[in-house]
């Protein structure tokens, strides 16, 4: 009997936390390019301020689904049906946090998105025939369509919450410009009407902003080429004056939600890995690898550049040192590996430094006794670069093999390339185990022909094969516009404009 008991009080256990589970509430946020930027993925800089109030949430209690689209108006919201797709995902116990205005005052009716809705919130309308459906369609007012989308909501047993829309960064007479009788105050006077929680974002937002000037806000909070959308620390800043609209809230469920201390990092960093030799290490102040140099082609709000080529490595000895197993262990799902080693696996395989690869692509093997007597089976460099490539998507991310920097060796008047070895081997293998490949060999002297020797020389110092900085700016803005080059490939989206 005493087993019957276990079995009955552990299948009532597993049923109420199955039951908690199918009934985790979903915070859905819906709005504009101020909400949602882009994919979401802060291309250019800008951010909306609903991807980062996620963080705020504890996700083991509630679900956040940012379903915000950019250009949209409280119209084509629903009219490109987005706002049908969250109404049927609905659920009793659903949260809606909604912020829309920016896009409201466009025209009613044009061939570019016809999107505007009539202005205030009463029941008149206009009829159109639009010129971009080619349909006849009935706006209604700005207030009609957030009353509709806040009635249906309810309807579901879901709770709406109108929050106003952020302002834009223009100013009057030292201050953010405030627009009384606008979007706000009508966002606002629908949240009194249908008896539900408003959170004021415009005004907190702009008092907030006003405790700095101008010249401060533009290029922190906003970028000086866009008065609407918000960079990271923008996006931040909103987020954060919501979960303080959202604590304010007397006996609010949502609240219950909210982590006591979040611990916010945002934007959450792609992290891109270098490894290979000396022209892409740091180097030093005469020696400088093109990985020096590239961060400055990146934005840095979103991405951290972690150099990790080592001088003097090849293929082979960067993975036999360990050198590899170390990157290897810190990458996560969705960072990038860039790769670049060749001028060092020439080298005899069994001799002087023990660095050489063997030629090719294939699965030949060589057996080598180092001086101290250990013995190493060495591959070809093709197969060390399959391994780097096939390690690097086990950890789901994205590799980018690169072909070596040309050498400052001249003959007829043109540079001496690696396509017929070191750079004919790396893009085979990239294009046999599915990598990204950029051909920096041949792109680099194709550039270097152009200057000619006595220009390239300046960049060559000491060897012909080492760069000084100048030399490792050109070959990171080369890098730079390979990637560029890649089709599908997210990298690119992280670039500096």
């Amino acid at each position: 009997m005493k087993c019957i008991g276990v079995i009955l009080a552990l299948c009532s256990f597993f049923m109420l936390n199955a039951a908690q589970a199918k009934h985790k509430p979903t915070v859905f946020i819906i709005g504009d390019s101020t909400v949602k930027n882009g994919q979401g993925n802060g291309a250019g800089g800008l951010w909306g301020w609903g991807d980062p109030i996620s963080q705020y949430f504890d996700h083991s209690q509630v679900e956040v689904e940012n379903r915000a689209l950019g250009g949209t108006s409280s119209r084509t919201f629903q009219s490109k049906g987005l706002w049908e797709e969250v109404r049927k995902s609905l659920k009793p116990g659903d949260f809606v946090l909604m912020q829309f205005g920016h896009n409201d005052s466009s025209p009613v009716n044009d061939t570019l998105r016809a999107r505007g809705t009539l202005k205030g919130i009463g029941e008149e309308t206009e009829e159109i025939d639009n010129l971009i459906t080619k349909q006849h369609e009935t706006v209604h007012s700005y207030g009609w369509y957030l009353r509709k989308m806040v009635r249906e909501a309810k309807a579901k047993g879901a709770t709406p919450v109108i929050i106003t829309p952020i302002p834009r960064n223009d100013w009057e007479n030292g201050k953010i410009k405030r627009t009384p009788d606008s979007y706000p105050d009508w966002a606002m006077e629908v949240a009194r009407q249908e008896n539900v929680r408003f959170i004021d974002l415009n005004k907190s937002m702009s008092d907030s902003l006003d405790t700095y000037t101008r010249e401060q806000v533009t290029g922190r909070f906003f970028y000086s080429r866009d008065h609407t959308h918000t960079s990271a620390e923008g996006a931040m800043l909103s987020a954060s004056l919501v979960v303080k609209g959202l604590r304010a809230m007397p006996d609010f469920k949502l609240t219950q939600y909210l982590l006591k201390n979040p611990h916010i990092v945002f934007p959450v960093k792609k992290r891109v890995f270098l490894i290979g030799d000396s022209t892409v290490a740091n180097g030093n102040d005469t020696i400088v690898g093109w990985g020096r140099e590239l961060p400055a082609f990146f934005d840095t709000s979103r991405v951290i550049v972690v150099n990790k080529a080592r001088g003097g490595r090849s293929s082979r000895t960067f993975r036999s040192e360990g050198l590899w197993r170390e990157v290897l262990e810190q990458v996560q799902p969705g960072d990038f590996v860039l790769m670049q080693f060749g001028h060092n696996d020439g080298a005899k395989p069994d001799a002087e430094k023990f660095r050489g690869s063997l030629r090719g692509t294939g699965n030949e093997t060589m057996k080598v006794t180092k001086p101290d007597g250990t013995k190493e089976i060495v591959h070809t460099y093709g197969w060390y670069m399959k391994k780097y490539i096939g390690e690097t998507k086990a950890k789901g991310a994205i590799p980018i093999v690169f072909s070596m920097i040309p050498r400052n060796i001249w003959k007829d008047g043109k540079v001496e390339r690696a396509s017929d070895m070191y750079g004919k081997w790396a893009r085979e293998v990239a294009g046999q185990n599915g990598a990204f490949f950029v051909d920096l060999n041949e792109r680099i002297a194709g550039k270097y022909e152009k200057m000619g020797p006595g220009q390239v020389n300046a960049f060559f110092p000491g060897d012909h094969t080492h760069t000084n900085q100048e030399g490792a700016k050109l070959n990171a803005q080369t890098v730079v516009e390979g990637i560029r080059a890649l089709k599908d490939c997210e990298l690119k989206a992280y670039l500096n404009e």
